[in-house]
């Protein structure tokens, strides 16, 4: 007999949501997880802190710009950076301590150390060997580098590193105009840093609607921002003292020299398998270096499932959790299924950008006709009075079916707004189903029904 239904190795969304879910479903479940706290990468140093330096900062800002403006008057307040980190350590204990709850509030074994499979149906943490029927594997991602760049987290640092500083830089440099890259200079441009955004492409934002990447770009330089893209990093060199960071222009082939307090390696992540022994047991990989799964995220090995980060598609939290709850239903016998056509990405600077679906120059590329709804926040009553009127969105839909494809957000809380359109798109809803909605007044919300009108006849405020 198995010691356990399914043991998942990993506990960041993927895994711990998984978890939960086959334990709901009536399976006897286990976790393994080598952290001293649950919630991967994620919740400990990723997404969930960045979120308190980003809110705390974007408070900064308001109480520096805009204020006075709303007849708040008085000192702008000065950083207590070390009370800055103990309020982030906080929101990051109160979500860790919420997840062991819910591992035993459903009955979810913490099995605390790293995992290995040394054969199928087993799973080894330190010295013991549990069994299972099922095990998910569910272990995320850690930051990549480039060649000639060394990560020490001191003066060249990944994204876990940058969470931490010491003190805020007076010059940062930021290798990578990615989401982490994006996010992480705007907290220390607030605070004061000269931040230099690096990118290998011609646009921030890789992957975006091109109009949000231009105007993101244009509003990020107003905050501070400076960029320099279309540059392939050559080296970075330290002492104790500064970081030089030596880039070459790939248009001209000129050099250019950049030197920081501190440099931030924002360059993506890389599967985290090591160490699982999957080369012993056979498991196939995608060229990429991903677990290669079929479309039930089973392994070509019985009985051994992956999620999340270590197989194909986006790296985004939300998108392991879908899997976590899908494979889940798989165990259990139920069917389980992921929409990877409506899985939205966000990016949290200010303005944030959300996008769902597939982008302009996409269905372009494609030869799909398509119609487009644009609509922008200086028509929005409510953008304008907490001062974010510079974003749009941007809505993409059937020519012929008038069926929404894509949506492309930039503008204030465009991580919830985004998310009208999602369920739009799950249900297959036309742009003149949702410019039919009544959405309420004021709210940014209904920046979206007037880019459905623009599908149309046109919106009414602009």
């Amino acid at each position: 007999m198995a010691n356990y239904d399914v043991i998942i190795i990993g506990a960041g969304p993927g895994g711990y949501v998984c978890a939960i879910r086959c334990a709901q479903l009536g399976l006897k479940t286990a976790v393994v997880e080598g952290r001293d706290t649950l919630g991967g990468t994620c919740l400990n140093v990723g997404c969930i802190p960045s979120k308190a330096l980003l809110h705390a900062t974007h408070s900064l800002h308001e109480a520096e710009h805009n204020f006075a403006r709303m007849g708040l008057k008085g000192k702008s307040p000065s950083v207590d950076w070390p009370q800055m980190q103990a309020y982030k350590e906080e929101v990051v204990a109160q979500n860790t301590r919420g997840i062991e709850f819910l591992f035993k509030k459903n009955g979810i074994d913490w099995l605390k150390g790293w995992g290995s499979i040394p054969a199928p149906g087993q799973v080894q943490v330190g010295e013991e060997v549990h069994e299972a029927r099922n095990i998910v594997i569910a272990t995320g991602s850690e930051p990549a580098t480039i060649p000639g760049v060394e990560i020490d987290e001191k003066r060249v640092v990944s994204s876990t590193g940058a969470l931490s500083l010491a003190k805020p830089p007076r010059r940062m440099v930021v290798i990578g105009a990615g989401v982490i890259g994006l996010e992480l200079g705007s907290v220390y441009a607030r605070l004061g840093a000269e931040v230099t955004v690096v990118e290998y492409l011609d646009a921030i934002a890789p992957g975006m609607d091109r109009d949000v990447q231009k105007t993101l770009q244009r509003i990020l330089k107003k905050q501070g921002l400076q960029f320099i893209l279309g540059a392939e990093v050559q080296g970075v060199s330290s002492t104790r003292t500064k970081a030089r960071v030596t880039c070459r222009l790939k248009r001209d082939g000129s050099e250019t020299v950049l030197d920081a307090d501190v440099v931030l390696v924002a360059t993506g992540r890389r599967p985290f398998t090591d160490g699982l022994g999957l080369d012993a047991l056979g498991v196939a990989m995608s060229e990429r270096g991903r677990i290669a799964t079929d479309a039930h995220w089973a392994t070509n090995i019985p009985g051994i499932y992956a999620i999340g980060d270590a197989i194909e598609g986006p790296m985004l939290a939300h998108k392991a959790e879908d899997e976590g709850m899908a494979v889940a239903e798989v165990l259990a016998g139920k069917a389980g299924h992921v929409n990877y056509a409506v899985i939205p990405g966000v990016i949290y600077t200010t303005p944030e950008v959300a996008s769902v679906g597939a982008t302009e120059q996409a269905l372009k590329d494609a030869g799909r006709a398509c119609k487009v709804g644009k609509f922008s926040y200086m028509g929005n009553a409510r953008a304008k009075a907490v001062f974010q009127a510079e974003g749009f969105v941007k809505i993409l839909a059937d020519a012929e079916t008038d069926r929404i494809l894509g949506a492309h957000v930039i503008g204030p809380a465009a991580g919830e707004i985004i998310h009208e359109i999602c369920v739009a798109m799950e249900f297959g809803a036309s742009a003149e189903d949702l410019a039919l909605t009544c959405h309420a007044h004021p709210t940014w919300s209904e920046a979206v029904r007037e880019a459905a009108l623009a599908c149309g006849d046109g919106p009414i405020h602009a």
